[in-house]
């Protein structure tokens, strides 16, 4: 395969991105997705042999994974900026002509980014599972769906053209799908799973509809001709923003966005450390990889990067003040994470301008939302799998660790200074600000409000679990006797907490991977439209305030253990609890006028179709009955019948004639 050399329009200037042939280490970057794939077949194909060392095979695989990843990204390091682009050619898939579609890989500054982040984080997953699934009955059968969720997330980042990628995107809501309804013998988990699936197939099929227009008008999936038709002009203006806002709905599935995000929370009811890997580093964040590795698309329609914005904006919001009103501790972390992908969107929609950034949030999220629910799972797994926070308080004395790596993973995320969640989430705020006009006031107000409600939910959340008094009995038929996790589980935590405190500010200061994803996202420096100073002492005190409204609230006054009924809440809180009547919405929109359509085609299928056959078919029998009676088998009823015909003949005849 050689060389492969493709000019795009990126940020502020055309950006030639070289697709080298691979070579060398490159050559073995097949393994990436093969080392989990083969972990996965082992497990799920050797059955009960594997029981006793499913979960080392599982989390060795995984562990492989990354190890090739850190090689090949070091080596990516030792290579011109102009030539980190790897593409390997493995097969041609669909040899067909007018369709030639080869299966290959693409490993450049945006892939293995995302490479490093599910290898590594998936790594730290599968060893905290090690402890929290150790007495489950089928623990071999989960660490083979994870691993299988892993290769599947590994070929949507890696393959080079929109069909591979489509192939990962459909093999990772599988695994999801398998993942959330692993204690299938919970009819909550079945139902959240389905749930799961068919919200997705919604989001899905916009992806399936933007790649057929792409082969329809360009003759190719393939990111090397698809970006060059979209930059080259090649693709009216029409028909890019409709690819463009196909693709959004497909994003929009996967990442739990407005109006799709009502099956991210459900999706709870899984074990906790899937929470962890799909809700927190990989499966959610896969929308935000293709908005941004289809920028040369979105760089052409300003109406679809507003239509992003606008979905960033309005999830922001919804999340936030969702998070606000439940006491699961899984869901609060749930629409936490649905916010937070609100920002990721925001950052992106911003176009060049924001690419960058919100892939720097997206890795910064990363570390500190899986390192919080890890810590959740920690908390549950004392607590007797009792998720609700009004039955906890008190828990930093008998969980000293996960209080300390939780609370780091909770000061990122409200923005404390100097954690990753400030350096990344206030460079998104005030992007937006810098927008300008009246819709970057809007939007950067949005972001802005989302911050201190974060704050708000967030601290409700830390206060509620660790202080304050106990609410919960040592004694009885419900004692609980909370203890600290296995090193295990406390182990990994540890080393996300440390990715809470510092990657921000490695991702962020002296604009390190800003520079290193600029090949793929552009150039991301704008005007001013706010002091960045003012703006960040700005958030500081938004921030402030909300901490300090939930410290006053959870903190110096008493938390009941029962929540407040309907009746005892305002109308906003009401609605929160209910979602903010999304799945009503939902019901109303799509599921029922879809039951109504059933009914009517079915209806019609018995009444229309199947009667019109059945009355044919009777009608047939009917007449046929009826003519039957003719064959008496008399001879004078044939000669009469004979006679009868010849009269007839003959008076026509004379009719005639006349």
């Amino acid at each position: 395969m050689s060389a492969d050399t493709l000019t795009v329009a990126a940020g502020t200037g055309a950006h030639p991105l070289h697709y080298a042939a691979a070579s060398g280490v490159f050559s073995l970057s097949w393994l990436l997705i093969v080392l989990p794939l083969a972990g996965a077949a082992v497990l799920l194909i050797g059955g009960r042999r594997t029981d006793k060392f499913g979960h080392v095979i599982g989390t060795a695989a995984a562990a492989a994974s990354f190890v090739v990843g850190v090689v090949l990204f070091a080596a990516l390091l030792g290579r011109d900026g102009d030539n980190r682009a790897i593409s390997q050619h493995l097969y041609s898939w669909i040899p067909v002509n007018g369709f030639q579609v080869d299966v290959g890989l693409l490993v450049d500054q945006l892939s293995i980014v995302f490479v490093l982040l599910i290898t590594g984080v998936g790594t730290l997953i599968h060893i905290y599972s090690i402890g929290y699934m150790a007495h489950d009955p089928a623990r071999r059968k989960f660490f083979g769906y994870m691993n299988l969720f892993l290769a599947s997330m590994l070929l949507l980042v890696l393959g080079n053209n929109f069909l591979s990628l489509y192939a990962g995107w459909e093999l990772v809501g599988l695994s999801s799908y398998l993942l959330i309804k692993f204690w299938e013998d919970r009819p909550a988990a079945a139902t959240a799973a389905n749930k799961a699936f068919y919200m997705n197939r919604v989001g899905d099929v916009g992806l399936a509809l933007a790649i057929m227009f792409m082969f329809a008008t360009v003759g190719s999936t393939g990111f090397a001709d698809v970006f060059g038709a979209a930059a080259g002009g090649v693709i009216g203006y029409g028909t890019i923003t409709a690819i463009a806002l196909l693709l959004l709905l497909g994003a929009c599935g996967k990442s739990g966005q407005f109006p799709l995000q009502a099956w991210l929370p459900d999706a709870m009811e899984g074990p906790t450390p899937i929470s962890a890997l799909i809700h927190a580093a990989t499966m959610v964040t896969a929308g935000v990889y293709l908005i941004v590795r289809s920028a040369p698309i979105f760089n052409e329609t300003q109406a679809a990067r507003t239509v992003v914005v606008i979905i960033g904006a309005i999830t922001i919001l919804l999340g936030c003040v969702i998070g606000c009103a439940y006491d699961d501790i899984k869901k609060v972390l749930a629409y936490s994470t649905v916010s937070q992908i609100g920002y990721m969107f925001l950052a992106v929609g911003l176009g060049p301008a924001g690419y960058a950034l919100g892939i720097m949030h997206l890795l910064a999220h990363g570390f500190f939302k899986a390192g919080l629910f890890l810590g959740a799972g920690s908390v549950i797994h004392a607590m007797d799998d009792d998720q609700d926070m009004r039955h906890y308080g008190g828990l930093w004395r008998y969980m000293p660790v996960t209080w300390a790596t939780f609370g780091l993973g909770y000061l990122a995320i409200i923005g404390f200074p100097g954690l990753s969640g400030f350096f990344t989430k206030d460079r998104i705020i005030e992007t937006a600000f810098d927008k300008g006009g009246t819709s970057g006031y809007l939007l950067g107000s949005i972001a802005l409000l989302g911050a201190g409600i974060t704050a708000f939910y967030m601290t409700r959340l830390f206060l509620m679990t660790f202080h304050g008094t106990k609410r919960w009995s040592s004694e009885g038929a419900e004692a609980h006797h909370p203890h600290e996790a296995p090193v295990s589980m406390t182990g990994p935590m540890i080393v996300l907490a440390f990715g809470s405190v510092f990657a921000g500010g490695l991702f962020v200061l002296g604009h390190s991977l800003q520079d290193w994803l600029e090949p793929v996202a552009g150039e991301g420096e704008g005007v001013h439209t706010f002091s960045p100073l003012v703006l960040t002492l700005l958030t500081l005190v938004v921030t402030i305030g909300g901490f300090g409204a939930a410290y006053l609230r959870y903190q110096l006054r008493p938390v009941a253990v029962q929540a407040p009924t309907d009746s005892e809440v305002t109308l906003v809180t009401v609605a929160a609890r209910h979602d903010l009547f999304a799945n009503t919405f939902n019901e109303t929109v799509a599921m029922r006028p879809g039951q109504f359509l059933t009914r009517f085609l079915v209806w019609l299928d018995l009444v229309g179709v199947d009667g019109l056959v059945r009355g044919s078919a009777a009608g047939i029998g009917g007449l046929s009955g009826r003519m039957r009676r003719l064959q008496t088998g008399f001879v004078r009823s044939y000669a009469l019948s004979m006679l009868g015909g010849a009269v007839l003949v003959v008076g026509a005849l004379l009719l005639v004639r006349g």
